[in-house]
């Protein structure tokens, strides 16, 4: 069985201190298809989420980091 999985980079434009990016992380986590959420406190601006596109998408991704409160956006490598 082969599972397709994607990664996206957040740029938030807020800077936050490690419990606030937990949270966030904590939300991600709880969608169906999302594999990990990574972050770090050097770089708090940046949030990398692995996931399953056939079970989630990026939009709804970042619709639930701005609902947390914070500004962000999708950033393209």
């Amino acid at each position: 069985m082969d599972i397709k999985l994607v990664d996206i980079t957040l740029h938030i434009d807020e800077t936050l201190v490690h419990a606030q990016l937990e949270g966030i992380g904590d939300k991600l986590r709880q969608q169906e298809g999302i594999v990990s959420v990574a972050f770090h406190d050097d770089k708090p601006h940046l949030m990398i989420v692995e996931y399953n596109p056939d079970k989630n998408k990026s939009a709804d991704i970042l619709k639930t980091v701005t609902a947390q409160g914070v500004h962000a956006e999708l950033i393209g490598l």
